[in-house]
């Protein structure tokens, strides 16, 4: 890689984005698949039903993957903010460090200690015990999503702190924590990993239903997936727009970047759909705009006001070209999510769900959908609060280590090398997995445990 002309700043921001782009992934699909998983123990106990758990050790297998590339992509982050970041570790570490060792006392600590009963347990403990520690994996996830969200929202919507020789000191742990855009952005992000997984689930059933396959395993993971996203896409839709009037309110110059819009706008502002923002010019180019649009969507109101970018000071404007088309890629794919799920109640209704090929073929084109409407929902986010590491208290210039740009570069070098190599080998096992499909290993019968509310012993090896 050349690097002279990037600065160490510019290689430790490409740096950040390359490394928490591959993190970000694994333990959304690992939170989503979490519950899944829990969901499906849960019914196996409920009903007997032996393809309950078929699909049960099928993804456990699948999530054990994407659980330890979250977490070797996770401890790389960790040390990153030591090397990359040591002037931001330095001034928010009294917050941020101790939010995420929160997050390792409480989390992880559930997450490994229950984690090697939730996959090698099936024949050394009992049903209900087994699914006791099932459950307790998923509830780790989701508290581990509750402080990083937490340590990430402080640093968008800073509050509850006083800076004392030149440090974020903590004074009111209640405000940090919950931070006015903390409740949209953890619900925000908890909707996403489901519908992550839900859309992996999806194209992997679709794939075998696509390859012929119509046993009850197949059948159920598809349709398990496909209510699930007739449920949660809408949902989020919703949330997102809670999200974005919150943000209006915090990170104008946020929304305004996410907009195109450059001119205040008095008597209703205009919502730009599609257009090249310009930021030297100043000016959102070859725009197609809706009179009032942006009012009644961002406001709720016919004429409400929305500040521009012009507005700001020019140091102080996110990447409009940036955050303009990222945002627009999020909100395309999930209403193409909402078609999917639409079309899977249709179909159900007429009784071609598992019958229509051409459906099949969207569903599992749709598969990876998920993951990249996750890193752009993030670059949205991240992007759109630059030039602030902490918003309005500390800029990203001021938190870079005092590196060269060659110390930075070849750290990078190095990073996308190791990356493609280890994960894209975890990534092509996980394929693999998904491939071979979940194996039908107890027909009909009622496998659960004499302890279990049933009452046939079936003994299950992994």
């Amino acid at each position: 890689m050349e690097t002279s002309s990037f600065s160490a700043f510019d290689l430790a921001r490409i740096q950040f984005a390359f490394t928490v782009s591959f993190h970000i992934v694994f333990p959304a699909l690992s939170i989503g698949l979490a519950s899944f998983i829990a969901v499906l123990e849960w019914r196996w106990l409920k009903t007997g039903k032996a393809y309950y758990k078929d699909l049960c050790l099928f993804w456990s297998k699948i999530f054990a993957v994407a659980f330890g590339m979250g977490v070797v992509s996770g401890v790389v982050m960790a040390y990153e903010f030591g090397t990359n970041w040591a002037s931001f570790s330095k001034f928010a570490g009294p917050i941020t460090g101790a939010l995420l060792t929160y997050e390792v006392m409480t989390a992880f600590f559930l997450e490994a200690g229950f984690l090697g009963i939730m996959l090698f347990g099936w024949n050394r403990v009992g049903p209900r015990a087994h699914f006791a520690a099932t459950l307790t994996v998923a509830v780790g996830t989701l508290m581990s999503a509750f402080w990083i969200l937490a340590s990430n929202s402080w640093m968008q919507t800073p509050q509850g702190f006083a800076i004392v020789d030149g440090q974020a000191v903590p004074v009111d742990w209640f405000k940090i924590v919950f931070n006015p855009s903390f409740p949209y952005r953890l619900v925000h992000m908890t909707l996403a990993a489901f519908l992550v997984a839900a859309l992996v689930v999806g194209a992997v059933g679709a794939w075998h239903l696509l390859k012929g396959r119509r046993d009850p395993a197949v059948k159920k993971m598809f349709a398990m997936a496909m209510w699930m996203l007739l449920a949660l896409a809408p949902l989020q839709a919703f949330v997102g727009d809670q999200h974005g009037l919150n943000t209006l309110r915090h990170q104008p110059a946020k929304i305004a970047a996410i907009e195109g819009l450059w001119d205040t706008e008095t008597n209703g502002t205009a919502l730009n759909l599609f257009g090249v923002p310009d930021m030297q010019a100043e000016t959102t180019r070859y725009a197609l705009s809706v009179p009032h649009l942006g009012s009644l969507l961002l406001t709720h109101s016919w004429d409400g006001e929305i500040r521009g970018l012009k507005s700001f000071a020019p140091d102080e404007r996110p990447n409009s070209t940036v955050v303009f088309w990222s945002f627009r890629v999020m909100v395309g794919l999930g209403i193409l999510m909402i078609v999917l799920a639409v079309g899977a109640w249709l179909l159900d209704r007429r009784g071609r769900l598992y019958d229509a090929r051409w459906f099949h073929r969207f569903a599992l084109l749709m598969g990876p959908s998920g993951f990249v409407t996750l890193l752009a929902g993030w670059v949205t986010t991240e992007v759109g609060r630059q030039p602030w590491v902490v918003y309005g208290v500390m800029r990203t210039a001021q938190a870079v280590s005092p590196l060269t740009a060659q110390q930075v570069g070849l750290s990078l070098m190095t990073f996308v090398v190791v990356y493609f190599l280890v994960f894209g080998t975890g990534v092509y096992y996980m394929l693999r997995l998904m491939h071979a499909g979940p194996k039908i290993a107890h027909g009909g019968e009622d496998t659960r445990e004499a302890g279990s509310g049933g009452r046939r012993t079936a003994p299950l090896p992994v």
